[in-house]
């Protein structure tokens, strides 16, 4: 274990983790509710540092992002743990499990070496809430960044503003942010503050990094319409029309068994954030290319032809290290190349 980089003493032996927004305040030998990080006589430790639970080799467009380095592939790597604990968990085998503290630790040399063996062009911290492993994705993101590579965390935003800063700081420039719901919620989630996603978000493009926001409609649970409104509004209020959202279908799993959210659902959320103003709307989990792919919000021309999680068609002008549609001359905003390759992720431990 090492100490961890953001936490306060409080006396007596107690301490604050100061990673995520919950601040766990901590008795000695007391983990937090994620189970990565527990007081030791005061001192805070990371216990999940480097404890892996996968890496894997997946498309930027399975984050979701579809204006950050569209076409690469991202080394894409997890540990163990949660700050939410959300009962339609995708990945729960991973989330729901604590660091024992005897696995195998993959130094952070070692994944950027993976990275550059496979081919590349970024690292993603993902599948697990990846806050909970804070110490370690800025060691990976700073030897990444030394070496070529970007870096990227598929997450729930529910950082404090001095972890976020932190990761930024380290070069992590790409966020692909979940929003859980909305305060209106009655099921589940009903003690987090849902705006501190959309605050975080906010911090992070102020700081010039990239985010896009993904909005997972559960049935029954935030798919109500004071529910998406209070959420497109907040998009707009605090991120802008630029920034892209991805409506996704929430199917059921782990202890969630509602039914899987109606295409009719998605589409009524999608037009209200068009018509809202919202330049960027795409409705995920339908594998639908119609809409996952980027139109043009000027001219309606389709600028980037998604199907699969892959990029079939790519056609933007670049100049100056901006894109353009080639049509009418409509700025989109992409950050980092367009990558063109055609293999599909690799499962490598």
């Amino acid at each position: 274990m090492k100490p961890t980089r953001l936490y306060e003493p409080l006396g007596g032996g107690s301490a604050k983790c100061l990673v995520c927004e919950r601040a766990c305040r901590l008795p000695s030998g007391v983990s937090g509710i994620c189970g990565n990080y527990v007081n030791v006589g005061g001192v805070v430790y990371h216990k999940g540092y480097g404890r892996l639970s996968a890496i894997e080799s997946r498309p930027i467009e399975i984050k979701p992002l579809f204006h950050y380095w569209p076409g690469s592939t991202a080394l894409t790597y997890s540990n163990y743990g949660c700050n939410f604990y959300c009962p339609w968990c995708q990945n729960d085998h991973l989330s729901y499990r604590k660091p024992r503290g005897d696995e195998e630790i993959t130094p952070p040399e070692r994944l950027v070496e993976l990275a550059i063996i496979y081919g590349d062009e970024g690292l993603s911290a993902s599948f697990n809430e990846p806050i909970t492993d804070l110490d370690y994705v800025i060691d990976v993101t700073e030897i990444a960044v030394k070496n070529g590579l970007y870096s990227m965390m598929v997450t729930n935003m529910y950082f404090t503003e001095k972890s976020l800063r932190a990761v930024i700081d380290a070069g992590v420039d790409g966020f692909s942010a979940d929003i859980k719901g909305c305060p209106q919620m009655k099921k589940a989630l009903v003690g987090v503050n849902h705006e501190v996603v959309f605050r975080n978000a906010k911090l992070a493009i102020d700081s010039g990094a990239h985010v896009e926001m993904v909005y997972l409609v559960v049935t029954n649970t935030n798919d109500f319409e004071e529910c998406y409104e209070w959420i497109i509004g907040k998009h707009l209020d605090y991120l802008g029309p630029d920034v892209p959202l991805h409506v996704n279908r929430y199917y059921p799993a782990h202890r969630w068994m509602e039914q899987p959210t109606p295409i009719e659902k998605l589409m009524e959320i999608r037009d209200y954030a068009l018509k809202q103003g919202l330049k960027y709307v795409y409705v995920g989990n339908v594998w639908d290319p119609g809409l996952e792919s980027t139109k043009c919000p000027r001219c309606g021309r389709v600028l980037i032809y998604r199907s699969g999680y892959r990029v079939l068609e790519f056609k933007l002008d670049r100049s100056n290290e901006k894109y353009k549609c080639f049509r009418c001359g409509e700025l989109i905003p992409i950050r980092g190349r367009y990558v063109e390759k055609s293999r599909y992720s690799r499962l490598f431990i």
